[in-house]
């Protein structure tokens, strides 16, 4: 059976077994670097909100609980690591060098709203907690901009699978698409939402 196959077998079985707890671990287990893909969990389960077995707000909460669990993981290994031990152990945790590399840039160039922000981009949403724990960044920001961050992404998906329905597969088929347009999408709606919030902030300054 082709890895993809076993992936989405183990996922559909754990989440039709354990509920809305399969989609916490899961989501938890994709956070802290472990390549089950977001893009199977959440529009399965936004399948099983099409019939009636879930709610779509408890499947969004539970997701962006399991994305901040994973990732309070993730930002504990580089925070207590250090950049030498990811880089020397990352292999161990599914952590590729390049995947870093390419986090630690957009950390660096954006600062602590990054964590915020890459929530809703692929690669990055997953690997940004290293760096952040690297850096050593303010822990109760850091947890607030992950969850935060990850509730658009989530709902998203579930919806997308609400959408499709029994055609939710078609989210992992062309998952590299949807991923960018998804991410472009959520990013554009926060930064206008952010930009009209500081907008009306100086008006009424």
């Amino acid at each position: 059976m082709h890895l993809v196959e076993l992936l989405v077998d183990f996922v559909v079985n754990t989440i039709s077994q354990v509920g809305y707890l399969g989609i916490l671990g899961l989501m938890t287990l994709e956070s802290a670097c472990i390549p089950i893909p977001s893009e199977i969990i959440m529009p399965f389960s936004g399948f099983l909100v099409t019939t009636g077995k879930m709610n779509i707000y408890i499947v969004t909460l539970m997701g962006a609980l399991g994305n901040l669990i994973g990732a309070v993981i993730t930002y504990a290994i580089g925070y207590y690591g250090g950049r030498p031990f990811v880089l020397k152990y990352g292999k161990y945790f599914f952590i590729k060098e390049k995947e870093l590399h390419h986090s630690e840039k957009f950390f660096a160039k954006w600062g602590d709203i990054s964590v915020f922000l890459s929530r809703n981009l692929p690669v990055i949403r997953t690997f940004i907690s290293l760096p952040a724990g690297v850096a050593e960044m303010n822990f109760p920001k850091f947890a607030l901009y992950s969850f935060v961050g990850s509730l658009p992404w989530c709902f998203a998906l579930t919806y997308l699978g609400f959408m499709l329905g029994n055609n939710w597969m078609l989210i992992r088929k062309y998952g590299d698409v949807l991923d960018i347009i998804v991410g472009i999408v959520i990013l554009g709606i926060v930064i206008k939402f952010v930009y009209e919030h500081i907008k009306k902030r100086k008006r009424n300054q």
